[in-house]
């Protein structure tokens, strides 16, 4: 017998490039598919399960679409020295904290966002992983963690020179595995692309040979890109080109491709990412946080360039990012700028980045991946399609996640977890592993 689910009583809201908002109307899920989406009296059957959303919002999961699940390690650590700048945040915090990575770390410090992602409504994400002691294998214990947490995630190894020649082997070796073991599986479950840090860390050769093997095997590039002004000078200095330049003179952009950051491009720049169809992710928070600067939303989407949202691993919950993406392209620009960039980098472009990987995902609609956020959510005032950003940034943001499904499968419920996981214990392990590498630190 198929396992089927029907939502119903609740407020659908599909998104997609023509967002409806249906009253009235239930969901059937089956095997892991919207099956049906159609007026709640044309469902008459029995199902294996029946979700009762009355004053609930049922939307799409939400897509993360550049995260380091990795960074879960350093919260709470107090022992990395103050940083003025960009360059001295990854010397002082994030290049100690990687370099002492092991697989057990990285399957841990994956879970426990996982987790979060969960309650957050968040179900598919596209990580970037770096943990250069430990390179080998790694990919292969975040993706255990994806599956047990029952989500879907885009995995790669951020391959750089900053260890030397060796580790850089190593990282190309590893995302070549990866790749090569995700095409095998052929899910809609995990993918892959080809990870590379950025380009002030990364040499002509490794350069020369990760886009060889990237295009041999049909992978696109997740890439830092002009984050920091550092990374522009670097470039400019040692290789006489803009940072997209060369990237581009590598064969590293292109529909595949993610270039995230991009708050340091020209518009020479941005008309190479438009023409190469490269995705562009923001990660306003993180950019924030570390004092580089707030990336042009308004101008590169005019430019037709697709512009999606990543939390960098500052957070798994999507709507606190695209509220700090709008305030800050108000603080960049004017409060008459930013409104539908930032929700479309959010809703729209987002499941446009991860169909670049993956099949079905970002939209209510017949066929589609049963991958849903349920939210309370009762309108004070009229809701439709046109006005649905207005309630997303300014209501339903502060709303809760009530139930969260991933492939059909219901991960929480009434705001508890279904996870085959002992969060508990979870907690404990990551939290004894925290302190072991602190101690290194």
């Amino acid at each position: 017998m198929k396992k089927t689910i029907l939502i119903k009583n609740g407020t659908i809201v599909t998104l997609g490039e023509k967002n409806k908002v249906l009253s009235g109307h239930a969901l059937l899920i089956e095997d892991g598919l919207i099956k049906k989406i159609a007026p709640r009296s044309s469902f008459k059957g029995k199902y294996s399960k029946v979700i009762d959303a009355s004053g609930k919002l049922i939307m799409p999961g939400f897509i993360n679409a550049h995260m380091h699940f990795y960074s879960t390690f350093a919260r709470g650590l107090g022992k990395a020295a103050p940083s003025r700048n960009f360059v001295e945040i990854l010397n002082n915090l994030w290049w100690r904290l990687d370099k002492n990575l092991t697989n057990a770390d990285s399957y841990y410090s994956a879970l426990i966002p996982l987790i979060d992602a969960v309650r957050k409504g968040t179900t598919t994400l596209l990580d970037h992983h770096a943990s250069p002691f430990a390179i080998t294998g790694s990919l292969a214990a975040v993706e255990k963690a994806v599956r047990e947490a029952g989500l879907r995630a885009c995995l790669c190894y951020e391959v750089s020179d900053r260890d030397g020649k060796e580790k850089a082997r190593e990282g190309l070796d590893e995302n070549s595995a990866f790749i090569t073991a995700s095409a095998v599986r052929n899910d809609n479950t995990v993918k892959a692309m080809f990870g590379l840090h950025a380009s002030f860390t990364i040499s002509d050769e490794t350069l020369e040979e990760a886009a060889y093997r990237g295009h041999k095997q049909g992978a696109g590039f997740h890439i830092h890109t002009a984050e920091s002004q550092a990374d522009q000078l670097h470039c400019e200095s040692h290789h006489k080109l803009r940072v997209v330049e060369r990237l581009r003179d590598f064969g590293i952009l292109g529909r595949k491709s993610i270039a995230a950051h991009c708050v340091h491009v020209n518009e020479a720049e941005i008309d190479i990412l438009k023409e190469t169809g490269t995705a562009v992710v923001h990660n306003p928070q993180s950019n924030a946080n570390n004092s580089v600067g707030i990336a042009d939303l308004v101008k590169m989407s005019a430019a037709g360039v697709l512009v999606g949202l990543g939390t960098d691993a500052m957070t798994v919950n999507m709507l606190e990012e695209a509220r700090s993406a709008l305030w800050l392209q108000h603080l960049k620009r004017d409060p008459s700028q930013g409104f539908m960039e930032a929700g479309n980098a959010l809703l729209v472009n987002n499941a446009k980045i991860a169909n670049r990987c993956f099949k079905g995902l970002g939209e209510l609609k017949e066929g589609f991946a049963a991958d849903l956020a349920i939210m309370d959510y009762l309108p004070p005032t009229p809701l439709d399609a046109s006005n649905f950003y207005g309630h997303l940034i300014f209501g339903i943001s502060q709303s809760a996640v009530d139930t969260t499904i991933a492939a059909g499968r219901v991960l929480m419920e009434g705001k508890k977890l279904k996870l085959d996981l002992d969060e508990e214990e979870v907690t404990r392990k990551s939290a004894e592993l925290a302190k072991k590498l602190w101690k290194n630190f």
